[in-house]
């Protein structure tokens, strides 16, 4: 099969499956995490679109309990990691509780675009509605501290569940052990 050339405009293509999964990640009611404490305008979920190739792109979701799990527009995808690998709980709720951060230069959206081209889009999601940054990784260095910081923490989530992925496929030494 010939690999398509898209144009960076043009919308990525998805499964059914991944949208279904990805709006409900978005609309995850905050009383799903009623044995947490945090106030109505903390984050309490991080979604992350990001384009990965011309034709592959992920949705990392992460919440305040620290759940993690990746879900891929041709319908793959990663989950389970949180109730395996401490390491995995750990990096998605640094990367929640430390995107507070970076709601004030976030705008209040009802709208959940898929991105077109290199730029990531990550919603926080609050009591009070959800937040849309758009962050392009293309020059970190030119990014605000702000967007600098939770790019480094939502790559931190996806470092750590691409080992707890090898792990559970026998690649990589338990979690705990020395390497």
């Amino acid at each position: 099969m010939a690999l398509v050339r898209r144009s960076p405009l043009d919308p990525y293509p998805v499964t059914p499956q991944y949208l279904a999964t990805r709006s409900s990640a978005l609309h995850i009611p905050p009383a799903q995490f009623s044995n947490m404490k945090f106030k109505a305008d903390e984050v309490y979920g991080v979604i992350v679109d990001m384009p990965m190739s011309p034709i592959i792109m992920v949705t990392m979701v992460c919440f305040i309990n620290g759940a993690a799990n990746l879900y891929f527009n041709n319908g793959a995808e990663y989950t389970g990691a949180s109730t395996k690998y401490k390491s995995a709980v750990q990096a998605a709720r640094n990367l929640v509780v430390n995107a507070n951060q970076i709601k004030p230069l976030a705008r209040k959206t009802s709208q959940f675009p898929l991105p077109t081209s290199g730029v990531h889009y990550v919603y926080l999601l609050t009591k009070r509605g959800t937040y849309k940054v758009e962050i392009d990784p293309r020059n970190p260095g030119a990014l605000e501290r702000e967007k600098r910081v939770i790019h480094y923490l939502y790559q931190q989530v996806m470092t750590t569940l691409r080992l707890a992925q090898m792990r559970d496929q026998g690649l990589a030494p338990e979690e705990g052990d020395k390497e």
